[in-house]
Formats: structure tokens, sequence, C-alpha cells
């Protein structure tokens, strides 16, 4: 009798893993498996783990054992119970993508005890790497927590303020700093990369995951919660992974555990919210949600952090500037290339940003509409530093090669601008189209401006704070808007606008902020200040002071 309702225990829970496996959106393991065989007991053994073993640390659940999710069931079972014809776990990779307060953090931490005391990897090295210190040492922290808090754990191992050490094994779990460079020479068997989304670039994961080849079957565990719509390591992992949900990319070691809304769901209703939020109703308290929610539907601004950090739509930064669609349809008529020609012969306004030697330089020509029913018309030059242009698309995957490949960007050799380069380019310009007077930082190089004041080019000092930077960044704003901007669709310039971040005062003044922004803003600030060199023409009637001497004053 006692045999048949261990049985009878043993079907129910292959039954309850069969269900839980198929729990994960969009996604069947079945379906890539291969070779790969699934072992219950093993998946089993994972998911007992948690409310046999560990605690919560924190909040009104505190001391009590941690019961897991169907979903975090789903997720366990699938990680620890797949195996490879030859014994070992068949996923190296996991990818959860969850909003905000769906446990993530908890959930990694378990599974990092896990590594560390059950996986039965000789001298095992667990380490939680993140964008900065502190946030690793949240995971750390909350495994620690866990340890001190069983007494089966504790028994084995010895919890410090930066490691976990089981000597019995010669294991431990140690937190990481975010400095790539001081982490070759590791040997991890299993790493938690935490909030993804917060990286500046892809170099402290290559460092990790490239360390782990020598290891029987190691994990490496990404964690995050969506990021802005821009290029990042973030994102173009969340690609891959939805790629593997969809089997358009095949890769039996990756599992994505995906939750997220889509675009054309109802953001406002609480089918949306369950959707998106798998602990809804657990970790994810309903009454916040509709509280969040509320905040977002009374002040626009916040729709996009309530999208992003509560239902995981990659959205736009939340002060964006302008909306791309709206952008985009500057790119009408003609192309890029063939603005200049289209442009020859008229006059325009410039604006010159030099904000970086060591990144772009922009110069950007601002042709004012010349009648009622016409548009203005953006024609900009972008430089690079050769070098930069290497570093940049290998790091953070902006196609910097791509745009110098199309004449989008001009390469200087080394690893600074020339400025005799652009002096050089500008002048070339002067003999195409009538270049009325060029704005520039009163910050920037002087010599570079002097310079050009001696080739006959009226060059004024503009200044980047509000009173200088608002009137014209409304009206090219304002022009936008009205769908009476026109730039060809040129792919650096669009790259800037899709970056910029908006500051303003309280007074209503506004202007972009370099510092908020996602990326690189250059092209946008020149444009903005050849529209106020523009405008201060239109106000006083005719030529500046500078445009009729000549006369660079900082």
């Amino acid at each position: 009798m006692a045999t048949r309702r261990v049985w009878k225990t043993r079907v129910k829970q292959r039954n309850a893993l069969d269900q839980d496996m198929q729990l994960l959106p969009g996604y069947d393991p079945v379906a890539t498996a291969g070779d790969c065989w699934f072992d219950y007991d093993e998946g089993q053994r994972a998911i007992d783990f948690f409310p046999a073993v560990l605690t919560h640390v924190k909040g009104e659940w505190s001391g009590e054992p941690l019961v897991l999710a169907p979903w975090q069931r789903g997720m366990l079972a699938n990680l620890f119970g797949w195996k490879r014809v030859d014994g070992t776990r068949r996923y190296r990779q996991l990818f959860l993508y969850v909003p905000r307060k769906n446990a993530k953090t908890t959930i990694a931490a378990g599974i990092a005890l896990y590594l560390l005391f059950c996986d039965g990897e000789p001298g095992a090295e667990i380490y939680s790497a993140a964008a900065n210190e502190e946030q690793a040492a949240l995971c750390f922290d909350t495994a620690k927590g866990m340890v001190e808090q069983s007494p089966a754990l504790a028994k084995r191992g010895s919890p410090f303020r930066r490691v976990i050490a089981y000597e019995a094994e010669r294991s431990r779990y140690v937190v990481l700093s975010a400095k790539a460079s001081t982490k070759h020479g590791l040997n991890p068997s299993g790493v938690v990369i935490d909030e993804l989304h917060a990286h500046k670039d892809r170099e402290l994961s290559d460092t990790l995951t490239s360390a782990v080849g020598s290891r029987r079957q190691p994990l490496v565990i990404f964690t995050t919660t969506a990021d802005y719509g821009r290029p990042s390591f973030c994102n173009e992992t969340y690609t891959f992974a939805c790629q593997v949900r969809d089997r358009l990319v095949e890769d039996s070691s990756f599992l994505p555990v995906i939750y997220e809304a889509s675009r054309d769901d109802d953001w406002t209703a609480e089918a949306t919210w369950r959707k998106a939020n798998p602990n809804y109703g657990v970790s994810v308290k309903p009454d916040f949600i509709k509280g969040a929610c509320q905040k977002a539907k009374d002040s626009p601004a916040n729709e996009n952090t309530f999208k992003r950090l509560h239902l995981n739509v990659i959205t736009e930064q939340a002060d964006r500037w302008l909306a791309l669609e709206v952008w985009d349809r500057g790119a009408e008529g003609t192309s890029w290339e063939g603005l200049l020609e289209q442009m020859r012969g008229r006059a325009c306004w410039c604006g010159l940003d030099l904000a970086s030697t060591r990144d772009l330089a922009a110069f950007v020509m601002v042709f004012p509409a010349a009648g009622p029913d016409e548009p203005t018309v953006l024609v900009p030059v972008f430089w690079c530093p050769r070098d930069t242009a290497i570093e940049r698309e290998h790091k953070d995957r902006i196609p910097y090669a791509l745009w110098g490949a199309q004449g989008a960007l001009r390469m200087t050799p080394g690893n600074v601008i020339d400025y005799d380069v652009i002096r050089r380019d500008i002048v070339a310009l002067g003999e195409v189209v009538n270049i009325r007077e060029i704005a520039i930082d009163r910050w920037a190089s002087a010599q570079i401006s002097n310079q050009l004041a001696q080739d006959g080019f009226a060059v004024v000092a503009f200044g980047q704070g509000f009173a200088s930077m608002s009137a014209p960044t409304k009206e090219l704003e304002k022009i936008a808007v009205a769908s009476q901007l026109r730039h060809g669709g040129h792919p650096v310039l669009r790259f800037c606008a899709a970056n910029v971040a908006i500051e303003g005062d309280a007074a209503g003044n506004m202007k972009p902020s370099k510092k908020r922004s996602a990326e690189k803003i250059d092209g946008i600030v020149a444009a903005i200040m050849g529209v106020g060199a523009h405008l201060a023409h239109e106000l006083t009637g005719g030529p500046s002071v500078y445009e009729s001497g000549g006369i660079f004053t900082v």
C-alpha cells in the first residue's frame, strides 16, 4: 500500500511538472529538444530545494518558506530537468525577462545557492555581476540572508560580507564589481548577471560568459526588466531570446523566459497586467499596479515609465523629445544623399557641435522654408575618429562602420577628431551653399572658430543654456510636428533624434540634455543651434553684428 501511495505521488508530481513546464510564454521546450531528455527527479529536486531549504528574507513573508508560483516551478523544471545525452544540463543560459516586483532577484538568489550547494560541481565558483557592485550585491545579499535563516545551509556555508564559502567542497559565491578588465582569469561555473538594461555595453558579460568554457555544465543567468528602445546589449539579448522562443533561431541551450505585454494590448486593463506579471496577486500587488496606472493616465509623461517597468514594453525614453514616427515624416521626398545638391546656392544657417574629440562631431546646415508651403531642410555632416568607430561597432553594436561605408559618417584617422579635416570640409561646403552664419558652443575650441572666421565665415558663440536653446528647440519641434521638416532620413541624424531627452525649468523653457539622453545627440544640438542662428537673424531683420564683421566672440 505504501509503495502504491509513493507511485501515485510520483505520477502526480510528473503530471504537475508536465503542466508547469509548458507555462513559459510562447516557448516549447520539447520542440527544440533534439536528443535531450527530461529527468523528472532532477527537475523535482530543484523545485523542492526552494520551499524545503530557503525562506523569504524581506517583506511580509520574511522567514516563511519560499513557496514557488507555477511559472517559477516551470522555469526551474525546464532549467534543471532537461539533460543532454552525456547527462549534463541542456540549458547553459537563462534569460529571465519580467517586470519589476516579480521576484526575479529572489529566484536568481535561490538558483545561485542551488548551484553552490547542490550542483555537484567540484570547486564551484558562482558570481553575481551587474552594472555596479551595489546592484550585484542585491542578489547576493538576498542569498546571504537565505543562508543565515536556513539551518541546513548555515551549517554548510559560511557567509561573509561579499562571499559565501562552502568550504567542504572548496566552493564559493562572490559579488563582483562592474569592471570587466579585472575579471579575466576567473573560472565560473555559475553567473548571475542582474538588470541587464542598466549595462552600458556587453564587455562584462562577454568576459564572464567566455570564462565558463572549462566547466562541465556552466549556467549563466541574465535577469532584467525592459530597456528603452535604443541600441543596447540588453535589447540585443532580448531580440535573440525572442528569436529562440519563436524558433527563428535554433539554440537548444538557451532558455527564454519572457513575460511582457504587447504594444497592441490595452495597457490600462487588468488582463494586460496579469499577462505581463506572472506574480500578479502575489509579490505584485494589484492595488499598487492600479495606482501606478492611474498616475500614468493622469500624467502622460508617466505612461512610458509604467509600460516599461510594469508591463515590460520596450518604450522610448520617458522624456524623449520627439516620437520617431514624427521624425521619420521628414524622410519623405529627396534622400539625404541628394539634399545637398538640391540646396545648391541656397542660404543656410549652421550649427557646429564639437562636444567630443573622441566621438561624433556634427555640422548641420539649416535651410529655412522658402515659402509658406515649403519645408525647412536639414543637411548634416558628421565626423568620427576611425578608432572610435571600430570600438563603438564592437562594444555597443552601433553601426558606425556601416554609416561610414554609406558616406553618412566621415572618418578621420586615429583616435581623436582631426579639426583640420572639419575645417577643410566646411570650406568645401561653403563653395556649394551660401553659409550665412555658423553657431558654435562658446566652450568649444576657439582655434577652429577663429580659423573659420579667417576663412570668411561669420562664426557666432551660441550658449547651451535655456536662454539660448529653448526657443530654437521649440521651433524645431513645431516644424517637425507640423510635417514641415525634411532631412532625407539621414541615418546618423535619426540616431541622434531617437536619443534626445529634454529637460525643462519652472518657466517652461526646454533644451536637449546630453546628460539624460540615452546616447549621442550632437546632430540635433547642432541643428537647434542652426535654427537659433536663423531665429536671431529673423528677429533683427537682417544679418547679425557678427555676420557683417566675421568676428568670433566668446
